[in-house]
């Protein structure tokens, strides 16, 4: 089972990430401003619920792999270093994103299922999960599924917590963050050394 020490490093990680400004919580943030709180909150439970289906497909996916194949969990965190360096590389230079980005507004009736076809049909998600997720994981303290499956469930915690503050807070957030370029910098560069620290600790981990 996952100890409580990797348990909270994983929280902690997943916050950052979740702060970083992405499509994901522009939208959130766009659809608060233009339609209210509510909206972005279906947004964000419908973007969490696609989360979980990329959970249990990673998880299942994964543990088959380790299960069927003898290189498999090596194989599977090299992958992950390697996409996890190319992502730090992206945010190192990525350009401030404004709210003309996001997609347009649409009434709050739908935005639960438009959260959840987002998250769905983004592949970039499913191959962020198979590489964030698995070096979390320890092949000798349990199940891996049921590791990943944690995992997936307190990354949705983070993701839903740093969301709904986002569409309850979104009149200020939108004032003092998404309308900075320098304060979304501050945060894509964070969150590219939290990625490269990771690409890192992956490498350096004994298979």
């Amino acid at each position: 089972m996952l100890s409580t020490e990797t348990v909270t490093l994983f929280f902690a990680v997943s916050m950052g990430l979740a702060l970083s400004p992405g499509p994901d919580n522009v939208f959130v943030l766009a659809q608060s401003a233009l339609n209210g709180r509510r909206a972005g909150l279906m947004v964000t439970l419908g973007l969490c619920t696609g989360l979980l289906v990329h959970s249990a497909a990673v998880a299942f996916g994964v543990a088959a792999v380790i299960k069927n194949t003898e290189y498999g969990f090596f194989i599977i965190k090299l992958f992950g270093a390697a996409y996890l360096s190319y992502l730090a590389l992206h945010l190192f230079g990525a350009q401030a994103m404004t709210l003309g980005q996001s997609q347009t507004a649409v009434r709050s009736a739908r935005l639960y299922r438009r959260g959840i076809v987002m998250n769905l049909t983004n592949p970039k998600v499913a191959i962020f999960f198979l590489a964030f997720l698995p070096q979390f994981t320890d092949p000798e303290k349990g199940s891996v599924t049921i590791q990943l499956l944690a995992l997936g469930a307190v990354f949705i915690v983070a993701t839903a917590l740093v969301f709904g503050v986002i569409a309850w807070f979104s009149g200020f957030l939108r004032e003092r963050l998404f309308d900075s370029p320098r304060a979304q910098h501050v945060l894509n560069r964070t969150a590219a050394v939290l990625f490269a620290a990771l690409a890192v600790n992956l490498f350096m981990t004994d298979f």
